[in-house]
């Protein structure tokens, strides 16, 4: 079986994956269907588990941010009237989840999970590497530029005539006066 014969691809898994704060989270109520348990259960897991999450694994967004992801895409809509604050969860945090759940279904998806986040940071980090090899490129061009610059100026300077003092025409006798 592949990863895109499984009901969890990781191309699935990708799809929940959103940046929140500058980075990049899963929210509890995909990670629990994902990890096939309610997202009542999975919370309380963590709580039960509070010391396995520091500040680097989760977070709850505020009522802001749940605000904006409502309003800005639709698979957020269920969330739209909840009153509870959603959980988000980082690749750490997803990965620790599967160890509170300890099921086998939670612990196959985890491995499904990190896989997409690993993807999505090389996808980022490739990224980043073009945008450094465009600035270079365009540090080199600017050089161009200035070198072109110069060729057009010194083939100006040189097609151009340069003024000669305008002669007489005919011929002057020696001894005549001007």
């Amino acid at each position: 079986m592949t990863e895109s014969d499984t009901p969890t691809s990781i191309e699935r898994i990708e799809s929940l994956i959103i940046s929140v704060r500058g980075r990049k989270v899963i929210v509890d109520a995909y990670l629990a269907r994902l990890y096939g348990v309610t997202t009542k259960r999975l919370n309380e897991q963590v709580r039960r588990n509070r010391q396995r999450f520091p500040e680097d694994f989760l977070f709850s967004l505020t009522a802001a941010e749940k605000d904006e992801l409502v309003a800005k895409r639709d698979r957020f809509k269920m969330m739209k009237h909840s009153i509870v604050l959603p959980v988000a969860f980082t690749e750490f945090g997803a990965a620790m989840a599967a160890t509170v759940l300890n099921s086998d279904a939670a612990v196959q998806t985890s491995v499904f999970i990190v896989r997409a986040f690993f993807k999505m940071r090389n996808l980022l980090a490739t990224g980043l590497e073009i945008g450094q090899k465009l600035s270079e490129l365009e540090h080199r061009l600017d050089d161009h530029d200035e070198s072109i610059r110069d060729i057009v100026t010194a083939i100006r300077q040189l097609s151009s005539p340069t003024p000669h003092p305008a002669r007489k025409i005919g011929f002057k006798a020696e001894g005549a006066l001007d």
